[in-house]
Protein backbone atom coordinates (compact mmCIF):
# COMPACT_ATOMS: atom_id res chain seq x y z
CA UNK A 1 0.00 0.00 0.00
CA UNK A 2 2.70 2.54 0.64
CA UNK A 3 4.40 1.88 -2.93
CA UNK A 4 0.85 2.50 -4.45
CA UNK A 5 0.88 6.08 -2.29
CA UNK A 6 4.54 6.80 -3.25
CA UNK A 7 3.34 6.32 -6.68
CA UNK A 8 0.37 8.01 -6.84
CA UNK A 9 1.68 11.20 -4.98
CA UNK A 10 4.87 11.07 -7.77
CA UNK A 11 2.02 11.28 -10.56
CA UNK A 12 0.76 14.50 -8.91
CA UNK A 13 3.72 16.12 -8.42
CA UNK A 14 4.29 15.45 -12.32
CA UNK A 15 0.97 16.80 -13.00
CA UNK A 16 1.71 20.07 -10.87
CA UNK A 17 4.77 20.57 -12.67
CA UNK A 18 3.12 19.99 -15.86
CA UNK A 19 0.78 22.68 -15.26
CA UNK A 20 3.57 25.11 -13.78
CA UNK A 21 5.48 24.77 -17.17
CA UNK A 22 2.29 25.56 -19.64
CA UNK A 23 1.37 28.68 -17.37
CA UNK A 24 5.11 30.01 -18.03
CA UNK A 25 5.28 29.20 -21.56
CA UNK A 26 1.28 30.83 -22.14
CA UNK A 27 3.07 33.87 -20.25
CA UNK A 28 6.48 33.73 -22.34
CA UNK A 29 8.77 32.58 -19.78
CA UNK A 30 10.55 29.40 -20.82
CA UNK A 31 10.86 27.39 -17.95
CA UNK A 32 13.25 24.26 -18.40
CA UNK A 33 11.62 20.41 -18.33
CA UNK A 34 11.68 19.12 -14.34
CA UNK A 35 14.41 16.44 -14.27
CA UNK A 36 13.65 13.05 -14.32
CA UNK A 37 14.41 12.32 -10.87
CA UNK A 38 10.78 10.34 -10.47
CA UNK A 39 11.49 7.86 -13.75
CA UNK A 40 14.80 6.73 -12.43
CA UNK A 41 13.53 5.94 -9.75
CA UNK A 42 10.42 4.43 -11.21
CA UNK A 43 13.31 2.18 -13.61
CA UNK A 44 15.19 1.00 -10.34
CA UNK A 45 13.70 -2.06 -8.93
CA UNK A 46 11.90 -1.59 -5.75
CA UNK A 47 12.46 -2.93 -2.61
CA UNK A 48 10.16 -3.99 0.22
CA UNK A 49 12.99 -2.81 2.48
CA UNK A 50 13.24 0.48 1.56
CA UNK A 51 10.48 2.49 2.33
CA UNK A 52 12.34 6.00 2.14
CA UNK A 53 10.46 8.14 -0.09
CA UNK A 54 12.13 10.35 -2.75
CA UNK A 55 13.24 14.32 -1.46
CA UNK A 56 10.97 16.59 -2.89
CA UNK A 57 11.55 18.70 -6.23
CA UNK A 58 12.31 22.32 -5.61
CA UNK A 59 9.85 24.78 -7.39
CA UNK A 60 8.96 28.20 -7.68
CA UNK A 61 6.81 29.70 -6.75
CA UNK A 62 3.83 31.11 -8.97
CA UNK A 63 3.87 34.70 -7.59
CA UNK A 64 7.47 34.85 -8.63
CA UNK A 65 6.89 33.98 -12.30
CA UNK A 66 3.56 36.08 -12.82
CA UNK A 67 5.42 39.10 -10.78
CA UNK A 68 8.26 38.66 -13.44
CA UNK A 69 5.78 38.62 -16.88
CA UNK A 70 3.75 41.25 -15.50
CA UNK A 71 5.02 43.64 -18.08
CA UNK A 72 5.26 40.96 -21.28
CA UNK A 73 1.65 40.70 -20.50
CA UNK A 74 0.84 44.34 -20.53
CA UNK A 75 2.92 44.03 -23.64
CA UNK A 76 1.14 41.70 -24.93
CA UNK A 77 -1.95 43.07 -24.18
CA UNK A 78 -1.24 46.44 -25.79
CA UNK A 79 0.14 45.03 -29.30
CA UNK A 80 -3.66 43.54 -29.98
CA UNK A 81 -4.97 46.99 -29.26
CA UNK A 82 -2.62 48.81 -31.50
CA UNK A 83 -3.45 46.37 -34.13
CA UNK A 84 -7.21 47.06 -33.54
CA UNK A 85 -6.37 51.10 -33.96
CA UNK A 86 -4.36 50.71 -36.76
CA UNK A 87 -6.74 48.59 -38.67
CA UNK A 88 -9.85 51.45 -37.30
CA UNK A 89 -7.85 54.46 -38.32
CA UNK A 90 -6.00 53.32 -41.61
CA UNK A 91 -7.42 56.27 -43.49
CA UNK A 92 -5.68 58.58 -41.05
CA UNK A 93 -1.86 59.20 -41.93
CA UNK A 94 -0.08 57.70 -39.02
CA UNK A 95 2.35 60.61 -37.31
CA UNK A 96 5.81 59.18 -37.42
CA UNK A 97 7.25 59.47 -33.96
CA UNK A 98 10.76 61.50 -33.72
CA UNK A 99 13.64 58.99 -32.84
CA UNK A 100 15.37 60.75 -29.90
CA UNK A 101 19.31 61.52 -30.34
CA UNK A 102 21.61 59.87 -28.24
CA UNK A 103 23.77 61.95 -26.09
CA UNK A 104 27.48 61.71 -26.71
CA UNK A 105 29.09 61.68 -23.25
CA UNK A 106 32.36 61.80 -25.08
CA UNK A 107 34.71 64.98 -23.57
CA UNK A 108 37.14 64.68 -26.35
CA UNK A 109 35.08 64.98 -29.55
CA UNK A 110 33.47 68.16 -30.61
CA UNK A 111 29.45 68.33 -31.70
CA UNK A 112 29.14 68.53 -35.22
CA UNK A 113 26.26 69.11 -37.49
CA UNK A 114 26.22 67.67 -41.03
CA UNK A 115 23.20 70.16 -42.15
CA UNK A 116 25.52 72.96 -44.16
CA UNK A 117 25.51 76.72 -44.88
CA UNK A 118 23.05 77.59 -47.52
CA UNK A 119 24.23 79.47 -50.44
CA UNK A 120 22.64 82.23 -50.96
CA UNK A 121 21.03 82.76 -54.54
CA UNK A 122 22.63 85.62 -56.61
CA UNK A 123 19.86 87.84 -57.44
CA UNK A 124 19.94 91.34 -59.36
CA UNK A 125 20.29 93.20 -55.91
CA UNK A 126 22.60 91.01 -54.04
CA UNK A 127 24.81 90.82 -57.30
CA UNK A 128 28.32 92.20 -56.72
CA UNK A 129 28.93 95.72 -57.74
CA UNK A 130 32.79 95.75 -58.02
CA UNK A 131 34.90 94.67 -60.68
CA UNK A 132 38.07 91.88 -59.80
CA UNK A 133 41.58 93.85 -59.20
CA UNK A 134 44.60 91.73 -60.60
CA UNK A 135 48.15 92.60 -59.29
CA UNK A 136 51.01 91.23 -60.45
CA UNK A 137 54.57 91.68 -59.24
CA UNK A 138 57.20 93.52 -60.95
CA UNK A 139 59.82 91.47 -61.44
CA UNK A 140 62.71 93.88 -62.69
CA UNK A 141 62.20 97.46 -61.32
CA UNK A 142 64.55 99.96 -62.14
CA UNK A 143 66.20 101.49 -58.94
CA UNK A 144 68.28 105.16 -58.31
CA UNK A 145 71.50 103.14 -58.93
CA UNK A 146 70.17 101.66 -62.48
CA UNK A 147 68.76 105.52 -63.71
CA UNK A 148 67.65 108.83 -61.85
CA UNK A 149 67.14 112.47 -63.14
CA UNK A 150 70.72 113.01 -62.51
CA UNK A 151 72.20 110.52 -64.86
CA UNK A 152 72.10 110.28 -68.89
CA UNK A 153 70.66 107.43 -70.65
CA UNK A 154 73.51 104.14 -70.26
CA UNK A 155 73.01 100.55 -70.20
CA UNK A 156 71.20 99.25 -68.10
CA UNK A 157 72.66 96.88 -65.13
CA UNK A 158 68.70 95.26 -64.52
CA UNK A 159 67.63 94.94 -68.10
CA UNK A 160 69.70 92.81 -69.34
CA UNK A 161 71.23 89.12 -69.36
CA UNK A 162 72.93 88.06 -66.66
CA UNK A 163 75.94 87.13 -68.57
CA UNK A 164 76.47 90.07 -70.50
CA UNK A 165 79.43 92.09 -68.38
CA UNK A 166 79.14 96.01 -68.89
CA UNK A 167 82.14 97.85 -68.64
CA UNK A 168 82.77 101.23 -65.74
CA UNK A 169 80.94 103.85 -67.87
CA UNK A 170 78.12 101.29 -68.67
CA UNK A 171 78.62 102.07 -72.86
CA UNK A 172 80.21 99.18 -73.49
CA UNK A 173 78.90 95.60 -73.20
CA UNK A 174 80.46 91.71 -73.84
CA UNK A 175 79.34 88.59 -73.91
CA UNK A 176 79.70 84.99 -75.27
CA UNK A 177 78.62 81.15 -75.24
CA UNK A 178 75.27 82.18 -76.75
CA UNK A 179 73.22 85.02 -77.90
CA UNK A 180 72.15 87.45 -74.74
CA UNK A 181 70.91 90.68 -75.00
CA UNK A 182 71.62 94.07 -73.05
CA UNK A 183 69.14 97.05 -73.89
CA UNK A 184 69.67 101.07 -72.38
CA UNK A 185 67.63 102.25 -69.89
CA UNK A 186 65.76 105.10 -72.04
CA UNK A 187 63.25 104.36 -75.03
CA UNK A 188 61.53 106.45 -76.69
CA UNK A 189 57.74 106.32 -77.89
CA UNK A 190 57.61 109.29 -80.32
CA UNK A 191 59.52 111.62 -83.13
CA UNK A 192 62.35 110.89 -84.50
CA UNK A 193 65.82 109.55 -82.97
CA UNK A 194 69.18 108.33 -83.31
CA UNK A 195 72.02 106.45 -82.03
CA UNK A 196 75.56 104.81 -83.08
CA UNK A 197 77.39 101.54 -82.19
CA UNK A 198 80.70 100.28 -83.15
CA UNK A 199 81.79 96.86 -83.25
CA UNK A 200 85.02 96.85 -81.33
CA UNK A 201 85.65 92.82 -81.02
CA UNK A 202 84.19 89.62 -82.78
CA UNK A 203 87.33 87.04 -82.98
CA UNK A 204 87.21 84.30 -84.74
CA UNK A 205 83.28 82.91 -84.01
CA UNK A 206 81.93 86.15 -82.51
CA UNK A 207 78.26 87.47 -84.13
CA UNK A 208 76.46 90.40 -83.43
CA UNK A 209 72.59 91.18 -83.72
CA UNK A 210 71.55 95.04 -83.52
CA UNK A 211 68.86 97.21 -83.36
CA UNK A 212 65.98 98.08 -80.72
CA UNK A 213 63.88 96.17 -78.28
CA UNK A 214 60.61 96.75 -76.34
CA UNK A 215 59.91 96.09 -73.22
CA UNK A 216 58.97 92.72 -73.52
CA UNK A 217 61.92 92.00 -75.45
CA UNK A 218 63.45 88.46 -74.07
CA UNK A 219 67.06 89.20 -72.75
CA UNK A 220 68.10 85.45 -72.96
CA UNK A 221 67.78 85.82 -76.77
CA UNK A 222 69.09 87.86 -79.28
CA UNK A 223 67.72 90.72 -81.13
CA UNK A 224 65.06 90.02 -83.15
CA UNK A 225 64.39 86.95 -81.63
CA UNK A 226 60.59 87.80 -80.96
CA UNK A 227 58.07 89.81 -82.42
CA UNK A 228 59.14 92.65 -79.36
CA UNK A 229 62.47 93.46 -81.18
CA UNK A 230 63.86 94.32 -84.70
CA UNK A 231 67.53 93.43 -85.46
CA UNK A 232 70.61 93.64 -88.01
CA UNK A 233 72.94 90.38 -88.45
CA UNK A 234 76.50 91.17 -89.07
CA UNK A 235 76.89 87.97 -91.53
CA UNK A 236 75.03 88.68 -94.60
CA UNK A 237 73.59 92.53 -93.20
CA UNK A 238 70.00 90.58 -92.97
CA UNK A 239 67.15 92.13 -91.14
CA UNK A 240 65.59 89.69 -88.12
CA UNK A 241 62.23 89.51 -86.66
CA UNK A 242 60.16 86.95 -84.78
CA UNK A 243 63.08 85.00 -85.89
CA UNK A 244 62.88 85.29 -89.93
CA UNK A 245 65.80 86.51 -91.83
CA UNK A 246 64.88 88.46 -94.50
CA UNK A 247 67.38 90.12 -97.23
CA UNK A 248 68.13 93.45 -96.64
CA UNK A 249 71.68 95.17 -96.94
CA UNK A 250 73.86 94.55 -99.95
CA UNK A 251 76.36 93.14 -97.59
CA UNK A 252 76.99 92.30 -93.90
CA UNK A 253 79.23 94.42 -91.34
CA UNK A 254 82.50 93.21 -89.73
CA UNK A 255 84.74 94.41 -86.68
CA UNK A 256 85.39 98.18 -86.41
CA UNK A 257 82.28 99.08 -88.71
CA UNK A 258 80.13 101.77 -87.13
CA UNK A 259 76.15 100.82 -86.96
CA UNK A 260 73.93 103.66 -87.20
CA UNK A 261 70.09 103.36 -85.99
CA UNK A 262 67.23 105.18 -86.90
CA UNK A 263 64.04 105.16 -86.21
CA UNK A 264 60.70 107.34 -86.35
CA UNK A 265 57.50 107.16 -84.62
CA UNK A 266 54.60 110.26 -85.55
CA UNK A 267 52.57 110.71 -83.14
CA UNK A 268 53.29 107.66 -81.31
CA UNK A 269 52.04 108.54 -78.10
CA UNK A 270 48.36 108.42 -79.31
CA UNK A 271 49.17 104.39 -80.16
CA UNK A 272 51.16 103.59 -77.54
CA UNK A 273 50.07 101.18 -74.39
CA UNK A 274 48.82 102.49 -71.23
CA UNK A 275 51.55 102.55 -68.87
CA UNK A 276 51.45 100.01 -66.29
CA UNK A 277 49.60 101.25 -62.77
CA UNK A 278 51.46 100.75 -59.88
CA UNK A 279 50.65 99.95 -56.47
CA UNK A 280 52.64 99.58 -53.42
CA UNK A 281 51.43 96.54 -51.38
CA UNK A 282 53.45 94.83 -48.54
CA UNK A 283 56.26 96.59 -49.39
CA UNK A 284 56.67 95.20 -52.65
CA UNK A 285 55.69 97.27 -56.05
CA UNK A 286 52.55 95.32 -58.11
CA UNK A 287 51.48 96.21 -61.47
CA UNK A 288 47.63 96.71 -60.63
CA UNK A 289 44.86 95.89 -63.70
CA UNK A 290 41.32 95.56 -63.81
CA UNK A 291 40.72 93.35 -66.68
CA UNK A 292 43.36 90.32 -67.75
CA UNK A 293 42.81 90.86 -71.35
CA UNK A 294 45.29 93.42 -72.88
CA UNK A 295 44.64 95.37 -75.90
CA UNK A 296 45.75 94.92 -79.44
CA UNK A 297 48.77 96.70 -80.09
CA UNK A 298 48.16 99.96 -82.37
CA UNK A 299 50.27 100.34 -85.66
CA UNK A 300 51.99 103.73 -85.95
CA UNK A 301 51.03 105.17 -89.28
CA UNK A 302 54.03 106.32 -91.05
CA UNK A 303 56.44 104.41 -88.56
CA UNK A 304 59.39 102.89 -89.85
CA UNK A 305 63.19 101.53 -88.64
CA UNK A 306 66.62 102.23 -90.84
CA UNK A 307 69.84 101.24 -90.76
CA UNK A 308 73.57 102.87 -91.89
CA UNK A 309 76.34 101.32 -92.05
CA UNK A 310 79.80 103.71 -92.07
CA UNK A 311 77.24 106.59 -92.51
CA UNK A 312 75.42 104.91 -95.70
CA UNK A 313 71.48 103.86 -95.44
CA UNK A 314 70.66 100.49 -96.24
CA UNK A 315 67.19 101.46 -96.68
CA UNK A 316 64.03 101.10 -94.65
CA UNK A 317 63.92 98.02 -92.88
CA UNK A 318 60.64 97.61 -90.83
CA UNK A 319 57.63 99.84 -91.62
CA UNK A 320 54.14 100.04 -89.29
CA UNK A 321 55.92 99.67 -85.93
CA UNK A 322 53.27 98.71 -83.05
CA UNK A 323 53.12 101.83 -80.63
CA UNK A 324 55.38 101.14 -77.67
CA UNK A 325 58.57 102.27 -76.34
CA UNK A 326 61.57 101.30 -78.06
CA UNK A 327 65.05 101.10 -76.56
CA UNK A 328 68.51 100.57 -78.16
CA UNK A 329 69.59 96.51 -77.87
CA UNK A 330 72.31 94.63 -79.08
CA UNK A 331 73.15 90.80 -78.25
CA UNK A 332 76.53 89.35 -78.82
CA UNK A 333 77.85 85.48 -79.50
CA UNK A 334 80.67 83.33 -79.89
CA UNK A 335 81.49 79.63 -79.01
CA UNK A 336 82.79 78.59 -75.97
CA UNK A 337 86.16 79.06 -74.53
CA UNK A 338 86.59 82.01 -76.88
CA UNK A 339 87.16 85.77 -76.18
CA UNK A 340 83.86 87.75 -75.26
CA UNK A 341 82.26 89.89 -78.13
CA UNK A 342 82.24 93.70 -77.59
CA UNK A 343 80.70 96.46 -78.70
CA UNK A 344 80.47 100.37 -77.60
CA UNK A 345 77.32 102.39 -77.91
CA UNK A 346 77.55 106.02 -78.53
CA UNK A 347 73.74 108.12 -77.73
CA UNK A 348 75.35 111.57 -79.08
CA UNK A 349 75.74 114.33 -79.85
CA UNK A 350 78.94 113.65 -81.40
CA UNK A 351 78.48 111.02 -83.63
CA UNK A 352 81.23 109.47 -85.82
CA UNK A 353 78.47 109.40 -88.96
CA UNK A 354 75.45 111.52 -88.70
CA UNK A 355 73.41 110.49 -91.45
CA UNK A 356 72.92 113.10 -93.82
CA UNK A 357 70.81 111.95 -96.70
CA UNK A 358 67.25 110.92 -95.40
CA UNK A 359 65.47 111.75 -98.60
CA UNK A 360 62.66 113.85 -96.73
CA UNK A 361 62.42 111.74 -93.64
CA UNK A 362 62.57 114.62 -90.00
CA UNK A 363 65.98 114.84 -88.65
CA UNK A 364 66.52 112.65 -85.78
CA UNK A 365 67.65 113.69 -82.71
CA UNK A 366 70.52 111.89 -80.56
CA UNK A 367 69.29 109.30 -77.96
CA UNK A 368 71.20 111.34 -75.41
CA UNK A 369 67.97 113.87 -75.08
CA UNK A 370 65.70 111.35 -74.16
CA UNK A 371 64.37 112.38 -70.77
CA UNK A 372 63.91 110.47 -67.81
CA UNK A 373 61.04 108.37 -67.97
CA UNK A 374 60.83 106.59 -64.53
CA UNK A 375 58.37 105.41 -62.13
CA UNK A 376 59.12 108.09 -59.37
CA UNK A 377 57.00 110.75 -60.74
CA UNK A 378 54.40 108.02 -59.97
CA UNK A 379 52.74 107.46 -57.55
CA UNK A 380 51.29 104.71 -55.46
CA UNK A 381 48.47 104.59 -53.41
CA UNK A 382 48.60 108.46 -53.27
CA UNK A 383 52.07 108.41 -52.09
CA UNK A 384 54.80 109.33 -54.21
CA UNK A 385 57.50 107.03 -54.47
CA UNK A 386 60.42 109.12 -54.31
CA UNK A 387 59.06 109.08 -50.45
CA UNK A 388 59.80 105.52 -50.72
CA UNK A 389 63.27 104.97 -51.70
Amino acid sequence: MDDIQATYRDEDEEDEDYATTATATANGVKHEPPEDHDQSEESKPSSDDDEEEPPPKKQKQLSSLTASTLPEENQATEQPISIAAAAVGAAETPKIAKKTKKKNNNVWTKPTSRKGKKKAKVTANNAPTEDPVLITPVPRFPDKNDDSPDLKICLSKIYKAEKVELSDDRMRAASGKGYRMVRATRGVEEGAWYFEIKVLKLGETGHTRLGWSTEKGDLQAPVGYDANSYGYRDIDGTKVRKALRETYGKEGYAEGDVIGFYINLPDGAMYAPKPPHLVWYKGQRYVCATDTKEDPPKVVPGSEISFFKNGVCQGVAFKDLCGGRYYPAASMYTLPNQPNCVVKFNFGPDFEFFPEELDGRPVPKPMVEVPYHGFDSQTENGVSNEKKH
